[in-house]
């Protein structure tokens, strides 16, 4: 079976992502490669770990968040279409069964928020990892840090993020530690509502709610479970 690290040595899919980012960086969007799309593979893998999911599709939430970006290659509209059509054909000459092929493309083809929904497991457990990716590294290296830039700010305004999964409570929690002096959550949620709100139907794709906390303050109303 296709592994994860297979994924990683691919040379077509290594070009591809860095051949998003540099399109991403002449756009002036925040950092978009390897650094992401570690973190997004990591996160979504261990989102379905965490809530006791087969193996299997642990590794395939890991697969969909590394190359989920790549579309951005070609043009930011659409990506996600975009980016599930350039590896289909990619997969398959690897040799990866065909339903594994249409988890993964599936899950990549609807982790956008203008469009997207989760519509199986992999993609839920995607859509969490990318839209909870907001960090004072996403700002790229080399670029002045520009305060009237909302994105700037926000981002590097974040000094530290995690996810907590409790299976028990079937929750997701979201927390991040902000820099009032940099950025606040008002700005953050200018930004990240929709991407928020985006993530709460993810959960409950999986069955979970999902808290988004910042600077210790809970600014949504979790629905848990159980």
């Amino acid at each position: 079976m296709i592994t994860i690290k297979d994924i990683q040595e691919n040379e077509d899919i290594k070009k591809l992502i860095k051949g998003a980012n540099r399109m991403l960086d002449a756009l002036g969007y925040t950092e978009h490669g390897i650094r992401h799309v570690s973190r997004v593979s990591k996160a979504a893998s261990d989102i379905l770990r965490e809530l006791g999911y087969p193996a299997r599709m642990v590794e395939l939430a890991a697969i969909a968040g590394y190359t989920h970006d790549i579309g951005n290659c070609i043009n930011r509209k659409n990506h996600g279409l975009t980016g599930a059509n350039l590896l289909f054909p990619i997969l398959l000459k690897m040799g990866m069964d065909m339903d594994d092929v249409v988890m993964v493309i599936s899950a990549i083809g609807s982790h956008e928020e203008q469009y997207g929904t989760p519509v199986n497991e992999v993609s839920a457990a995607l859509i969490i990892a990318d839209k909870i990716d907001a960090h004072r590294t996403r700002v790229r290296k080399g670029k002045a840090f520009d305060p009237k830039d909302i994105h700037d700010r926000v981002n590097y305004s974040i000094k530290k993020n995690w996810l907590e999964i409790d299976k028990d409570k079937s929750n997701i929690r979201f927390e991040l530690i902000m820099d009032m002096n940099i950025s606040c959550p008002m700005d953050f949620l200018e930004i990240y509502s929709s991407r928020m709100r985006m993530c709460e139907a993810a959960a409950r794709y999986l069955n979970c709610s999902f808290e988004l906390v910042i600077n210790k303050f809970t600014l949504n109303r979790p629905n848990f479970i159980k």
